[in-house]
């Protein structure tokens, strides 16, 4: 496919401004359901979705190497269990800045498991992103605790699922990507609801239950919000994908931070969540130190 940077970069933009408007109501969706029942539903709203894109000659829902989409798709899948999560109990900005460690974490696997060579222009790159890492998720007047470093954990597994699509599923096609993805955290879902009803935790109310919450019967609402959550994701996957193919990936990767504006944007505009100026400056480190991992991954 031709390089063709304009289009790339607004595909690109597009998929951050649908991916970040709809993760702002997740905090909503946590209010009703867990995490795990949000996962399911969006599952059996998605899938058919994708079977019907595939039936009308848009791509193929049969994998060339099971194996290999499943592992991807695992880890991929840990990581936005880590993600959303974190989007019950933090403001978005420190959410996406936990997922987004993802360049950073690639590099490292790229060094110490494939033995990589770096520039010490990219080392610099990795431990200014780990000082932002500190500043936008590091103790606040509330002080620190596990709940900080959830969403980096998010960065690490997606990570670990960016550098599979690269090792064994480039040849895959993006049906049968988001069908992976999808399913898998269908059944994170109802493995969890299953154990959930076994141990049948007190699940506080609110979203302080998200995590720990079984089955229950969702508010008219929550089923819209969680539709929305399903289209919305393959409309934004789908025009980031679409980003990748039409031009450089190290190019298209700096338009991905473009999330930081409307993430936020949005928690503002809508349920007016502001921005810290430690949360801030830690942003614009992490998206720095990104940015430049990729420009440089060139060479």
């Amino acid at each position: 496919m031709t390089h063709q940077p304009k289009q790339a970069a607004g595909f690109m933009v597009i998929s951050m401004l649908v991916i970040g408007l709809i993760d702002n109501y997740i905090a909503v969706i946590a209010r009703d359901v867990s995490l795990w029942q949000f996962q399911f539903m969006r599952t059996c709203m998605g899938l058919p979705l994708l079977m019907l894109v595939a039936y009308f000659g848009f791509g193929t829902l049969r994998p060339k190497r099971l194996w290999a989409v499943l592992l991807r798709n695992g880890f991929v899948a840990l990581g936005m269990v880590f993600y959303f999560g974190s989007l019950a109990f933090m403001p978005i900005a420190q959410a996406l800045a936990g997922l987004f460690t993802a360049p950073i974490f690639v590099l490292l696997i790229s060094i110490f498991v494939f033995g990589e060579k770096v520039g010490a222009l990219r080392i610099f790159a990795v431990l200014f992103g780990f000082v932002g890492i500190i500043v936008v998720l590091g103790p606040s007047e509330t002080g620190l605790s596990w709940l900080n470093f959830v969403p980096l954990f998010g960065g690490l597994f997606y990570a670990m699922g960016s550098v599979a699509t690269r090792k064994i599923c480039v040849d895959e096609s993006t049906i049968v990507m988001l069908a992976g993805i999808f399913g898998i955290q269908g059944v994170f879902g109802i493995f969890m609801l299953f154990m959930l009803a076994i141990i049948a935790p007190e699940a506080p109310a609110g979203s302080d239950g998200f995590l720990l919450r079984g089955f229950v019967w969702p508010e008219k609402l929550t089923w819209w919000l969680v539709l929305v959550q399903a289209v919305g994701s393959l409309i934004g996957v789908g025009f980031l994908i679409r980003a990748y193919q039409s031009a450089e990936p190290s190019f298209v990767a700096v338009f991905e931070y473009s999330i930081f504006i409307f993430g936020p944007l949005f928690a503002y505009l809508l349920f007016g969540q502001s921005v810290t100026l430690n949360q801030l400056i830690g942003i614009v480190m992490i998206a720095g130190a990104g940015s430049l991992i990729a420009l440089r991954s060139q060479n």
